[in-house]
């Protein structure tokens, strides 16, 4: 049972009843991310999301974990290019008090200066992490690599710089251009009952203003660059960045199950050429992101620094057989059960359907509907995948990352 509802101020609600069991997910999600910073604000989705947890009008940022840990409940976040949310799970029973702390640490955060100093640190540490991290590092190149320092190029974490000046004043400005009634759905997963649900989200957020979020329209204009990292560590870490699929794009579901036959599952093509075969590589795996009007395929690959050149065109002969659209039907059917087996576990979790519901309502204004998904990769045939590979590998707009001891960048 679904069921969906917006509120009088905008926000919108949807909730996913999944009897016979005896937990719920319920998350406060936010239409915005990194892509639409600008570069005063780069970094700041991320900054805010860690001060929320900081402290409210009546809890303390102890009393907010405490509190959750009393009843046994569990609370995050999470910021995207494009998306941030607040989640939280408990048992069906602690639903309406977990609720309860989510809604005062989404309405209520103050942002005092002392933990705004204070968090500062640990967002920087955040940096260093990513930065003693090559592949994380690797992965936030190649975005930086495809799109440049701007849009779905932006590091999440953001810059130094920013994260050393950002304060009170600067969340509070942000957050009234983007934290509007009209950017926010609240979905709900699990064994909750719906009334219940609407109960909830209206006692809450009923209040907030009704109010439209700042458009920003940015330019996604793709860049062929190829970034190398100095690094003295024992592997190299490359990939490769091409043009893919937008979020709803026809080809879509084509693509994921062409990935699936390149680098998707552990039967793929890179995994057993350069990995199994080879043994050039202990990680190798292709994956595509899809936005509302862009999408990039990327391969990855962890590699011993002697074997950099020679991995590189295992790679490369990997993709060059793609392209020629020798896929056979045992792999096309592979990738088909492989794609529709993702979406039939997430059925069974409460935090996939909470995040897949929530999603669906803030990128289409529509409800997730399960069968029409099968529906759609059940009808993806061969000659759609052939098409999806017409698109997907473009050299000319490739884009290229690498880190490690080499300062020799991949060709492009």
């Amino acid at each position: 049972m679904v069921h969906y509802k917006t509120l009088k101020n905008g926000i919108r609600l949807v909730v996913k009843r999944m009897e016979g069991l005896m937990s719920v997910s319920m998350g406060v999600l936010v239409g915005t991310g990194a892509y639409v910073e600008s570069d005063a604000e780069d970094g700041i989705s991320h900054f805010i999301e860690h001060m929320m947890f900081k402290g409210t009008k009546t809890r303390s940022a102890f009393a907010i974990s405490d509190e959750m840990d009393r009843i046994g409940a569990q609370m995050n976040a999470f910021t995207g290019k494009d998306l941030t949310c607040y989640y939280a799970k408990s048992t069906t029973e602690n639903a309406e008090k977990a609720f309860e702390i989510l809604a005062d640490l989404f309405l209520n955060s103050t942002f005092p200066d002392e933990e705004i100093s204070r968090e500062r640190g640990v967002i920087l540490e955040e940096i260093n992490m990513t930065e003693d991290t090559p592949d994380d590092l690797c992965l936030d190149l190649i975005g930086e690599a495809y799109y440049g320092r701007e849009g779905y190029g932006r590091n999440i974490l953001g810059p130094r710089g920013n994260v050393s000046r950002f304060g009170g004043d600067d969340i509070r400005a942000y957050m009234s251009k983007r934290y509007t009634a009209d950017n926010i759905v609240i979905s709900m997963a699990g064994n909750i009952d719906v009334n219940l649900a609407g109960e909830l989200a209206e006692k809450y957020f009923s209040s907030v203003p009704a109010a439209k979020k700042d458009e920003r329209k940015v330019v996604v204009a793709p860049k062929h660059n190829s970034i190398v990292r100095y690094k003295d560590i024992e592997q190299v870490h490359l990939a490769m960045g091409f043009p893919s699929v937008k979020r709803y794009d026809r080809l879509y579901d084509a693509t994921m199950v062409m990935n699936s036959v390149l680098g998707g599952s552990m039967s793929s093509r890179l995994f057993q050429t350069v990995r199994e075969k080879l043994g050039l590589a202990y990680t190798v795996y292709s994956y595509c992101t899809s936005y509302a009007d862009t999408g990039t395929l990327v391969v990855y690959a962890g590699v011993n620094s002697e074997n950099y050149m020679k991995s590189v065109e295992a790679i490369n002969k990997c993709i060059a057989d793609i392209k020629r659209k020798d896929i056979s039907k045992e792999e096309f059917l592979r990738g088909k059960e492989q794609l529709k087996a993702s979406s039939i576990f997430a059925q069974e979790s409460t935090s996939s359907q909470m995040l897949l519901y929530g999603k669906e309502v803030m990128y289409s204004g529509k409800l997730y509907d399960f069968e029409d998904r099968i529906a759609k990769v059940n009808a993806v045939t061969m000659d759609d995948v052939n098409e999806a590979i017409e698109i997907n590998f473009d050299k000319s707009r490739m884009a290229a990352a690498v880190v490690g001891k080499t300062d020799k960048p991949l060709e492009i």
